[in-house]
């Protein structure tokens, strides 16, 4: 296989493996989105906010923009 050939080959590669990566990471987003619907109440949101606050900030990013997204909405 010539270098060219060989470069086209890995950028597809690449391409797909990034393509697969964004399609997990947003199934994986929309899930957890589903999964925290279910705090609708403010008894409910307080108990999340407790458990969020015994977490590191890069642990729970996704979580606190998930419920301020929500909330300005």
């Amino acid at each position: 296989m010539d270098s060219s050939t060989s470069t086209v080959t890995q950028l597809w590669t690449t391409v797909r493996d990034e393509l697969r990566d964004a399609r997990a990471a947003r199934a994986a987003r929309k899930a957890l989105e589903h999964d925290l619907a279910g705090y609708t109440s403010q008894a409910d949101l307080n108990d999340l906010g407790a458990i969020l606050d015994r977490h590191s900030a890069d642990e729970t990013a996704d979580i606190r923009r998930i419920l301020a997204a929500r909330q300005s909405a």
